[in-house]
Formats: C-alpha cells, sequence, structure tokens
C-alpha cells in the first residue's frame, strides 16, 4: 500500500475464543520477509505497518480486535506459522489465538494427518513453537489444548508509583509475554462488580506505570522483552479452583473477553512460585465480565538459561464466526484506519 490511491482488498476468516475475537488475514496482505519469524515480525511492523492499521482499526476493527498473519514457518517441526497483532501494535504469544488456529490448521490441510480423538499441530510464535492438540471426531474439530512456552516469574512484590493511587504492589510473570498482575482490591475496586471504565482506567494508568519504571529482560533476546499488559484479580494470593479473573489491557485501554492463555499461563507460572499449585495440578480461570472459562495445568517444571520455569498446558474453545473482505478504496480517507481516544 505504496500510496493513498491505491485500492486494497484483504480477505479474512473471522473466529472468536472466549468473546475474544481473531481476524486471521488471507489473501491481500503483504508477506514480510526474514530468516526467522522475529526478523519476519520485525520488517512486517517496520515496512508494512500501515496494513495492520486499516485491518485492525476503525472503521474495519475496533479498539479490541485481535488479528494473525499466517506466514511461512522457519522451523521444520512447525505445521504454521503466525504473526499476532491488534491496535496498537504486536505481540509475542497471544493464547486465545493459539486455540483458534488449531481449529482452523485441522480445518484447512495444515496438518496431513488429522486422527481422532485427537491431532497434534504445531504453531510457530514469535515466543517460540506452541504444540497444542485439537479435539476432532471424524467428522469436525473441536476443543484445543496448548503447551506453553517456558513461563517464569519474573519479579514479585515490585512497587510502582502512580499518580492516583500512589505506591502499589505488582508481580510480573512471563507465560509467552510479561504480565503484570495487580490485585484490584488494593485499588478499592472489584474485578466483577466494578464499573469496565473504572477498571479500564486504572488498569491503563498501572500498566503505563510499569513500561516507564521497569526493565524487562529477557535471557539472549530483546525482542521478546516488551511489558506487554495488565491483569487484575480480586486477590493475587487467590488459589480458588474457578478463580474469577479479569479483564486484561493488552493495549492502554483494551480489554480482552476471553481470560487470555498466555495470561493463564503467567498466572500459573507465578502460583507455581508461591506455591500456591503443584506439577499436575489444574485451575479454571474465568474472565470476570464474560465468564468465559480456560483451564490450565502445570505439566512440568524446566530450566531456561537457569531460570526455574514451568510448563503450563491451557485449554479452550474457538469457534467461527465469519469470512470478510476488507476493503479500502482508492478515494476514502479516512480507509487507513484510526483509533478514537
Amino acid at each position: 500500500m505504496e500510496g493513498k490511491h491505491e485500492t486494497v482488498s484483504i480477505k479474512t476468516v473471522e473466529m472468536h475464543t472466549g468473546g475474544e475475537p481473531l481476524r486471521i488475514l488471507l489473501s491481500g496482505y503483504p508477506q514480510p520477509q526474514g530468516n526467522t519469524i522475529l526478523e519476519k515480525r520485525r520488517n512486517l511492523q517496520e515496512k508494512h505497518d500501515e496494513y495492520r492499521k486499516l485491518a485492525m482499526c476503525e472503521p474495519r476493527g475496533h479498539g479490541d480486535m485481535y488479528g494473525a498473519l499466517l506466514v511461512p514457518p522457519t522451523v521444520p517441526e512447525a505445521n504454521m506459522a503466525v504473526l499476532f497483532m491488534h491496535n496498537s501494535g504486536y505481540s509475542t504469544m497471544c493464547g486465545h489465538g493459539v486455540i483458534a488456529l488449531g481449529r482452523y490448521a485441522i480445518d484447512n490441510g495444515y496438518v496431513k494427518n488429522v486422527i481422532t480423538p485427537e491431532t497434534e499441530v504445531t504453531i510457530q510464535c514469535p515466543c517460540g513453537p506452541v504444540t497444542c492438540y485439537v479435539q476432532y471426531d471424524g467428522r469436525k474439530s473441536g476443543s484445543v489444548r496448548f503447551i506453553s512456552v517456558p513461563a517464569f516469574t519474573f519479579a514479585t512484590d515490585v512497587k510502582l508509583k502512580t499518580v492516583k493511587y500512589g505506591t502499589v504492589t505488582v508481580d510480573i510473570a512471563y507465560g509467552g509475554a510479561f504480565y503484570i498482575f495487580l490485585s484490584a482490591q488494593s485499588l478499592g475496586l472489584d474485578v466483577t462488580l466494578s464499573q469496565l471504565k473504572d477498571l479500564v482506567e486504572a488498569g491503563g494508568d498501572i500498566t503505563e506505570a510499569g513500561r516507564n519504571q521497569v526493565k524487562i529482560d529477557f535471557p539472549g533476546n530483546e525482542d521478546r522483552c516488551a511489558m506487554y499488559l495488565l491483569t487484575m484479580v480480586n486477590s493475587i494470593q487467590s488459589i480458588s479452583l474457578s478463580n474469577i479473573f479479569y479483564p486484561y489491557l493488552f493495549t492502554k485501554k483494551g480489554v480482552d473477553r476471553s481470560p487470555c492463555g498466555s495470561a493463564v499461563t503467567a498466572r500459573m507460572a507465578l502460583q507455581h512460585h508461591k506455591n500456591q499449585v503443584k506439577v499436575g495440578e489444574s485451575r479454571v480461570y474465568q474472565n470476570s465480565k464474560t465468564s468465559s472459562k480456560f483451564s490450565g495445568k502445570i505439566v512440568k517444571q524446566v530450566l531456561v538459561d537457569t531460570k526455574e520455569s514451568v510448563q503450563v498446558e491451557v485449554s479452550g474453545r474457538g469457534y467461527y464466526s465469519g469470512t470478510m473482505c476488507l476493503t479500502v478504496e482508492s478515494d476514502d480517507d479516512l480507509g487507513h484506519g484510526f483509533v478514537m481516544g
């Protein structure tokens, strides 16, 4: 899309997992260059970011849209590779996206040997290859469980200075992306009862404080070091089987409708670090506003560059919601996307 006067047409498949959308971008979207998936992501960001804006932002998208661009894998074990995006940029991992793409891979020929009752699919994500298992009854694909990349606790009891709330205490964990975990009760809020606008305002301010005040490092790879988002729970110590989870913010004001698979991964790594959950134990996590649920189970402990980590199995179900052809007419002054607020 080299100029304002070029007409653009992008075909998509629309899915959702737990209410959170995934727009799978097919024909009409440029393929990025690079020898690794992180090089491809960087090339996409530097050379073709206007396509993300038109596909994710208004008037074709919205502030909470999530997208997936399928690219050729750069590792031999992968059935497909994906670059995730949203209205503000790109992410290294997207759990609800992996769950949806597991079904999409089975249904669209990315796996040659589809078997019952479950078929293995490996999806190369920017955070690394993610293996998922898709239920298949011989006619239709179903629920998906995936094994996370190694997840770990980055820091606990971190003090952040905020204008409205003073000093707040948070934990930070990695589950394919870095997450801030915060007790809503410490702010006088409740993730179920409080108004969404109040949760979003508080979450956005604290996310920004974390990004400005905490330096994140990932062993050997600066492309994975972004402070991605904030997750609120009523009690950071909660270990009940059905954790009433959060709205989580993947941009300053964006809110996930699902429990967020990679946040579930990070939450379980944090709970394991605090001796609240053991290897082999499961938890069910529920989004506080939509009531959609993911289950998580720690499957094993691993070491990553001497850092104690865990791998988590996350389970959920994606659904098809439609197909689209996104069009930008050559004389549409707002055609390349905008964000309100």
